[in-house]
């Protein structure tokens, strides 16, 4: 089941229960805390009025040099140098007439951009729509700056970004000491969503590039499954990974702790949590190589 989806599901509501002991902090990884990796391109492109709405279609078009041909983006691609290109979606839905009136001649979706009307009003205006795949893990980063590339035909320069990215990402997992087992929660306390991630959650390859272990992914070989203080005492985290704004959804690290079975993790008993940005964690694109760098030395951070 993949993240985007996870809203739309439904899952019993899991008490919490209080541990009686002091307040616990995290360590943050923000969106301002990661640079992303860019290369300058001496190629024209085959396209010149490009709306990015594929999960970080943007971003990438931006590191292969080509900012200058983005008129118009997605919610999730949240890169600081991106601010002034407009947000064209409402949430993760299309606008069509929004999109329709900023006359792109290629807009690139995955197949989890929607609704399927908004994307057959923009076929029926015939503007070039291309599908590319959705990415889940960090393998797949470079088939993705590939699969744009090829798209608006500037293969050298998405073969330098590649390259790039491959030898940052190999410098991160150098970094990592002692193979940490960490759970990879997605929480959303105010829909009572509780989920333990597993494998092809996303996290587990991120964790698994740099050395970790996904506790999750060891035990389960769904996305997510329902979290239980059975699974997760089982599991017996050192650390546990989460996203800002699901942190904050149960009450911050505090909040975090109480949860069922949290408190008897060696995570819990030590108030190991690291918290990334929700748009950023699995953004699986050009900020990706850096964020690892960031996880890597926060995993080695919180067990000092």
């Amino acid at each position: 089941m993949k993240l985007r989806a996870l809203l739309c599901v439904a899952v019993a509501l899991i008490p919490i229960s209080g541990c009686g002991k002091s307040a616990p902090a995290a360590i943050e990884i923000t969106a301002a805390d990661v640079t992303s990796l860019r290369i300058t391109s001496t190629e024209s492109p085959a396209f010149h009025r490009v709306v990015a709405l594929a999960n970080g279609s943007a971003e990438v078009i931006d590191a292969l040099g080509l900012k200058k041909i983005l008129i118009g983006r997605d919610i999730a691609s949240t890169d600081s140098s991106l601010k002034s290109i407009p947000i064209v979606t409402s949430g993760h839905q299309v606008v069509a007439e929004k999109i329709i009136s900023l006359s792109p001649d290629l807009v690139i979706i995955d197949p989890s951009v929607g609704p399927s009307q908004a994307i057959d009003a923009l076929k029926k205006s015939r503007i070039t729509v291309i599908s590319i795949k959705e990415t889940w893990n960090v393998e797949a980063i470079s088939s993705k700056i590939g699969e744009i590339a090829r798209i608006l035909k500037v293969e050298k320069s998405g073969q330098a970004l590649s390259s790039e990215v491959a030898k940052s990402i190999a410098r991160s997992a150098a970094k990592v000491t002692g193979s940490p087992r960490v759970a990879f929660l997605y929480l959303r306390g105010g829909n009572s969503i509780y989920l333990l991630g597993g494998k092809g959650s996303g996290a587990d390859s991120m964790l698994e590039s740099i050395g970790a272990v996904d506790v999750g992914a060891q035990k389960s070989s769904i996305a997510f499954s329902n979290l239980t203080s059975e699974s997760l005492v089982g599991a017996n985290p050192q650390i546990i990974l989460v996203m800002i704004k699901g942190l904050a959804s149960v009450g911050g690290a505090k909040g975090l702790v109480n949860l069922p079975g949290i408190a008897q993790t060696d995570a819990g008993k030590n108030s190991r949590i690291i918290a990334v940005d929700d748009s950023l964690l699995l953004s699986f694109g050009p900020r990706t190589p850096d964020l690892l760098n960031k996880l890597a030395a926060a995993l080695n951070t919180v067990r000092k």
